[in-house]
């Protein structure tokens, strides 16, 4: 029996992306079997992306759209992820809408699946920009400040998850929390789970404008450093 794989991309006014990101990540879903899904998550887009997924829905059966209201990032992953383990999924690989990472690089991830407990990218080839590479680093200075945990790319939007062990760690993210992907890798990395960093590269946005400013950022930041001491106990 094929193992069911379900990849959960999130998308948020990304009319200009979601059309070409499903024709790069469907197949990947066919290729691996029937029991397999694209899970696009669309998060109260208020363009057309709805209407561009509907298109692409149609000869599409393993293409999965939930709709639900606007919640940023974080809920519209956990979302998916939640979608994904109710469903029965073997394994749930999680990338975005904007065209950034490339599916080609997948296959790698998907040959060690079964022996890890999550492969993630690590970005060391970016193309986005140099505040998005130090607001990386300052996020990995303030993981390891705040949790004891050195994570080498804790936010990557390119992570394939054993199902068991993300049923068990899924846990400690709360309801609705932006940054869903960051207290993953904390708690996969603190609870000792295998993990793999493999280099994935990490194009610009293909289209569109980015809704997350460096302004919402450091709003982000200032928030997640008072989440992130709590949390911390909770671990």
């Amino acid at each position: 029996m094929q193992d069911k794989l379900y990849i959960v991309i999130p998308a948020y006014n990304e009319e200009a992306n979601i059309g070409r990101v499903v024709d790069e990540w469907y197949p990947i879903a066919v290729m691996a079997g029937e029991a397999s899904r694209l899970v696009i998550v669309n998060d109260g887009s208020r363009d057309d992306t709805l209407k561009v997924l509907k298109e692409a829905e149609k000869n599409r059966p393993q293409l999965i759209i939930i709709n639900k209201e606007n919640a940023g990032h974080g809920a519209a992953i956990l979302t998916g992820y939640k979608y994904a383990l109710s469903e029965g999924a073997d394994y749930v690989f999680q990338t975005d809408s904007d065209g950034q990472t490339r599916p080609e690089e997948f296959d790698e991830f998907y040959r060690c699946r079964k022996h890890y407990d999550m492969v993630i990218g690590s970005r060391r080839s970016r193309q986005d920009g140099i505040s998005r590479v130090f607001v990386t680093k300052i996020l990995k200075l303030t993981v390891f400040i705040c949790f004891h945990v050195w994570v080498e790319d804790a936010n990557t939007p390119y992570r394939l998850m054993k199902a068991e062990t993300l049923k068990r760690e899924i846990r400690y993210v709360p309801k609705d929390y932006f940054l869903t992907n960051v207290l993953l890798s904390v708690a996969f990395t603190k609870h000792e789970r295998s993990i793999r960093y493999i280099p994935i590269t990490f194009r610009p946005r293909q289209g569109g404008v980015n809704s997350i400013n460096m302004k919402r950022i450091f709003s982000i930041g200032r928030n997640a450093l008072r989440d992130f001491v709590r949390l911390n106990r909770i671990l």
